[in-house]
């Protein structure tokens, strides 16, 4: 029901295992545990990446206990390689019941569109139980866990778009918590190119025009190239890899197009787990801000926003890889504090002069501090625009919060790349010794 082994990619050694539907439906057994936990104990003495494609319909029931025991065995192996070895999980068919939760445990999980379906509980259980019907796509198909739940990673077309996107993963990756990541010689001068000058007209005219942050992602790195992590799922947030000159980042970037890049549940747990993974394979990270603050409303405070919110604080606050931060337009409040600010561990932290860096921004401010003015103001809405114009030239600029230290330098939008580039080859031997611990409290 599994077949185990290894193998390479692009010349570097992995780890695998595959179950196999067509022999008692893939289900776990004693046997078929024992495979898997061989295998993932090799992986881990062996420091190298594990790929599990997984399609089963769950645990062997003939066999009792037994099969539970191995689920067991394999949650513990995927928990004690968590940050040590990359972990992989393809979903190339049913992922049912206990064989849900090892996906869940590793770093990333591709799914396939109409072919690939977790869930613990099935739609005939569901109905059993609580008398819902739903359908087996809605329920766990490939498109609900990557724009509903986000339990997976990324939806592929078909089962070769799901290998290839494992391969191109790999390719940013080390094979091991302890080695460097993959270098690629690089290809680029810092000379101005068409792409860093176009940066220059990138932020619209009015602070409420939306614009496309992955125009200056691909600005910004080699060849342009990006791998979106999460591209479904909280797109109010972006996260994923590249290279700059040569070597592999981490990049976090706020979405204007997308709730106007406000922060939210899903965008602070999102951009949380992809920060830690990158700390824990000591990816460096490049952050890129223009978030209004945090998404308001009783959904969202009810849902634990200040407890989940948090993740993302408690993840930038601990991490200690290279932390390279730009700021191109908003940063408003917490929200601001959260996203890879100085005085929450970013090493070097850049803005371009259309930054507007402040407790909240020029209209809600306006309305608390000049209330009285406002009220016998003859004509309000002049008087507004009159206050928000000064509250951003005294307080809200860019240049305020570099003479305070906020901000290490004030940068032209077209010179983003070269800057970028000096201060990761300035961060390249960063040592952060954290204190001694057995493990933090996250608020989890």
């Amino acid at each position: 029901g599994v077949v185990i082994g290894t193998a390479t990619v692009d010349g570097r050694p992995i780890a695998l295992y595959s179950q196999d539907f067509t022999v008692m439906g893939g289900s776990l057994g004693k046997v078929h545990a024992d495979k898997i936990v061989k295998i993932a104990e090799f992986a881990l003495k062996s420091g190298i990446p594990l790929i599990g494609i997984n399609d089963s319909g769950g645990a062997r029931i003939q066999e009792g206990v037994a099969s539970l025991n191995g689920y067991g065995k394999i949650f513990r192996l995927n928990t004690r390689s968590s940050g040590v070895i990359p972990q992989i999980s393809l979903i190339l068919g049913p992922c049912a019941g206990g064989s849900a939760y090892s996906p869940a445990l590793t770093d990333f999980t591709v799914m396939v569109n109409e072919t690939s379906h977790m869930f613990i509980t099935g739609p005939d259980v569901i109905k059993t139980v609580t008398g819902e019907e739903v359908g087996m796509e809605e329920l766990g198909g490939a498109r609900t866990h990557n724009t509903r739940t986000g339990n997976s990673h990324y939806l592929a077309e078909d089962e070769e778009d799901a290998i290839d996107y494992v391969k191109a993963l790999l390719s940013y990756l080390p094979s091991n918590n302890m080695d460097a990541t993959p270098h690629l010689p690089p290809t680029e001068t810092l000379e101005k190119k068409a792409s860093d000058i176009a940066l220059d007209t990138l932020i619209p005219d009015s602070p409420n025009q939306p614009y496309d942050m992955k125009v200056l992602i691909h600005a910004l790195v080699d060849e342009a190239e990006f791998l979106e992590v999460h591209a479904l799922y909280a797109p109010n947030i972006i996260v994923g890899f590249a290279r700059i000159e040569g070597e592999s980042i981490g990049i976090i970037a706020n979405q204007p197009n997308q709730l106007a890049g406000t922060l939210d549940i899903n965008s602070s747990e999102k951009a949380a787990r992809f920060l830690r993974f990158c700390d824990a394979f000591n990816i460096p990270i490049l952050t890129l801000v223009d978030v209004p603050g945090f998404l308001p409303g009783t959904e969202q405070e009810w849902d634990g926003i200040i407890r989940r919110g948090a993740k993302l604080l408690y993840a930038y606050a601990e991490a200690s890889v290279p932390l390279v931060t730009l700021i191109t337009r908003k940063a408003y409040g917490g929200a601001f504090i959260v996203m890879g600010s100085k005085y929450l561990g970013s090493d070097i932290n850049f803005a371009w002069p259309t930054a507007e860096i402040a407790v909240m921004g020029a209209q809600g401010a306006v309305n608390i501090l000049y209330r009285n003015e406002l009220a016998e103001a003859a004509d309000p809405v002049a008087k507004r625009a009159e206050l928000a114009n000064e509250y951003n030239e005294s307080l809200a600029n860019p240049y305020l919060a570099a003479e305070r230290g906020t901000i290490d330098t004030v940068i032209e939008p077209s010179q983003s790349r070269a800057y970028i580039t000096k201060a990761f080859r300035t961060l390249k031997t960063k040592r952060d010794v954290l204190p001694a611990r057995k493990h933090g409290n996250m608020p989890l």
